[in-house]
C-alpha cells in the first residue's frame, strides 16, 4: 500500500480571502473620481463593441441558442431584445462584446478585461432586480480589478502557458463582478469563487486556428461566473484554496509563475484597472503598435503602396508567435480572424487607406486584392531589443520601409494609441462608438450611439440599470 500523502500546512490564507472581501465589499461611494470615470469608460467601450459585435460570425449561432433555450425572464440579451436566463443573456452578451476584438486591453497583462465582467454583472444586477448605476460601477470595479491584477501578477507568458489570459482570468473577474452585482457576502463570494474554478479554461489553440471560439471564450467565463454566483447564493460550498492550495489555480494553470502579493498590495485603494487601454483598431492589440508606425510613416512620404519595394516590421517574440506565424497565413488571411491578427495584412491595409475601421475586417474586406498584394511584401521578424526588454508586454514595433527608389522610412512605436500614456480623445471614443452602431445586427435608432454616451456619462446617478440597457436593447 503506498502511505497517504500529507496533508498540506496552511500558513495564511489562500489570496481568496482578499479577493472575496474586496468583491463584496467595493463600494462606489468610496471609488475615487477617478477609478468611477475609468468603470464607466470601460462599460461605455464594452457596451459599444457589443453593438458591432451583434453582426459578427458567430453571435448568430450562439443567439439562436438562446432563443432556442428560451426559459425564464432574467435578463436583457443586448441589441436583439427578449428576456432570458441570466446565465446565458450574459453568455451572448459578452459574445458580442468580444466579438470584432474592439474591446479593452491591459497592455502588461496582455488580456481583455470588460468583455467578461460588464455582461456578467449586468445579467446579474438584473436577475436580483433594481441594480443602481453606482452598484453597477462598483460590480465591474470589482471585476475588472480582479482580472487586471491576476494579470499583471502572472509572470508566465501566455504563448509560454497555451491560455489566452483574457478567458482564463475572466472566469475569476466576472466571477467577482457578479457576486457583486446580486450582493453575495464575503463567505458567499469565497464560495463562488471555487465554484467557478471548476470551469476555468481559455486555450491559445483557437487563435493559431483561426476559430470563432477565440471570441466565445470569454463569454463562456460570463456564463459560469452568473451560474457559480447563484449557487453559492443557494449554499454549496466551493474549493476553499482556489489559488495558492497544493492543487490551486497558481500551480496548475500557471505553474508557480506568479506574484500573489502583487494581487494582495493595496487591494482597494490602489486600482491596476486605471492601466487599461482602450482599442481604435478592431483587431488584436499585439498589431496596433505596427498600425501606428505605419501610419506615422504613411503621414510623412504620401507615396503609394507601388512605390514600396518592402516593409520590415520587427516585434517581440511572444508577438511574432501572436500576429506573424505561420507567415504564409498571415500574409494572405482567408478568415476575418486571420486578418485580426496578422501584422501584415493590418500594416497593408493602414497604409492603403489612413487607418483600420471594421470594414477592414468582413468577408469583402479580408479579400482586397490591393491590400493582399501589399500584405505580400510585409517582412515581420523578432527584433532582439523589443523583445529583450518587452518580451511580456504587447509588443512594441519597429517599422521600416524600403521604397523602389532605395530610400528607407524608419518608426518605433512602443505605447500604441489608446494606452494611458497615449490616450485616445474624447472624439476618438465617440466616434468609435458611433462606429460600432452602424454595424448592429440590427437597425438602431440614429441616437443611439450620442444616448448610449450620454447615459454611461451619468451611470453613478441612475437608480436603476434599466434606463441604460433600454438603449441597446
Amino acid at each position: 500500500m503506498h502511505a497517504a500523502a500529507a496533508t498540506p500546512v496552511v500558513t495564511a490564507p489562500d489570496l481568496v480571502v482578499a479577493l472575496s472581501r474586496f468583491a463584496a465589499t467595493t463600494d462606489a461611494a468610496r471609488l475615487d473620481h477617478g477609478v468611477i470615470e475609468a468603470v464607466k469608460a470601460n462599460i461605455l467601450d464594452t457596451m459599444s463593441c457589443a453593438l458591432a459585435g451583434s453582426s459578427a460570425p458567430a453571435i448568430a449561432e450562439v443567439t439562436g441558442l438562446v432563443k432556442e433555450w428560451a426559459g425564464v425572464s432574467q435578463a436583457d440579451m443586448w441589441v436583439f431584445g427578449g428576456k432570458y436566463p441570466a446565465h446565458h443573456a450574459a453568455w451572448a452578451n459578452a459574445g458580442m462584446s468580444h466579438a470584432r476584438d474592439y474591446d479593452d486591453t491591459h497592455d502588461t497583462a496582455v488580456l481583455h478585461a470588460g468583455i467578461s465582467a460588464v455582461p456578467a454583472a449586468i445579467a446579474a444586477g438584473q436577475l436580483r432586480g433594481g441594480l443602481s448605476g453606482a452598484d453597477l460601477v462598483a460590480a465591474v470595479a470589482a471585476g475588472i480589478e480582479v482580472t487586471c491584477r491576476l494579470g499583471v501578477a502572472s509572470k508566465l507568458d501566455l504563448i509560454e502557458s497555451g491560455f489566452i489570459y483574457s478567458s482564463l482570468l475572466g472566469y475569476f473577474g466576472a466571477t467577482a463582478a457578479a457576486g457583486r452585482a446580486l450582493g453575495l457576502t464575503e463567505s458567499e463570494m469565497l464560495n463562488a469563487f471555487g465554484i467557478v474554478y471548476s470551469s476555468v479554461a481559455g486555450n491559445h489553440q483557437v487563435t493559431r486556428d483561426a476559430s470563432l471560439m477565440k471570441r466565445l471564450q470569454p463569454a463562456l467565463a460570463a456564463q459560469a461566473a452568473v451560474v457559480a454566483v447563484q449557487l453559492a447564493k443557494r449554499g454549496i460550498r466551493g474549493a476553499q484554496h482556489v489559488f495558492e492550495g497544493p492543487d490551486g489555480f497558481f500551480r496548475v494553470y500557471l505553474r508557480n509563475q506568479v506574484d500573489a502579493e502583487e494581487v494582495r498590495r493595496d487591494l482597494g485603494t490602489r486600482f491596476e484597472l486605471l492601466n487599461l487601454s482602450y482599442k481604435p483598431y478592431p483587431c488584436c492589440r499585439d498589431v496596433h503598435t505596427a498600425v501606428d508606425a505605419v501610419l506615422q510613416l504613411r503621414g510623412q512620404e504620401l507615396r503609394s503602396a507601388a512605390d514600396i519595394e518592402s516593409v520590415r516590421v520587427g516585434v517581440s517574440a511572444p508577438g511574432y508567435q501572436m500576429v506573424c506565424v505561420p507567415e504564409q497565413v498571415r500574409r494572405a488571411p482567408r478568415t476575418i480572424v486571420e486578418a485580426q491578427f496578422s501584422i501584415p495584412y493590418t500594416v497593408a491595409a493602414a497604409w492603403l487607406d489612413g487607418g483600420l475601421e471594421l470594414r477592414h475586417f468582413t468577408d469583402d474586406g479580408v479579400r482586397r486584392a490591393d491590400v493582399l498584394d501589399l500584405a505580400a511584401r510585409v517582412r515581420p521578424y523578432v527584433d532582439e531589443e523589443i523583445d529583450r526588454d518587452w518580451s511580456r508586454f504587447v509588443t512594441p514595433a519597429r517599422v521600416t520601409v524600403a521604397f523602389r527608389d532605395g530610400r528607407t522610412a524608419e518608426a518605433r512605436v512602443d505605447y500604441p494609441k489608446g494606452h494611458p500614456r497615449n490616450p485616445m480623445t474624447l472624439a476618438e471614443a465617440a466616434a468609435k462608438t458611433r462606429d460600432c452602431a452602424a454595424f448592429a445586427a440590427r437597425p438602431l435608432p440614429a441616437d443611439t450611439a450620442e444616448r448610449l454616451i450620454a447615459t454611461a456619462a451619468r451611470l453613478e446617478a441612475l437608480p436603476d440599470i434599466g434606463e441604460l440597457l433600454r438603449v441597446v436593447t
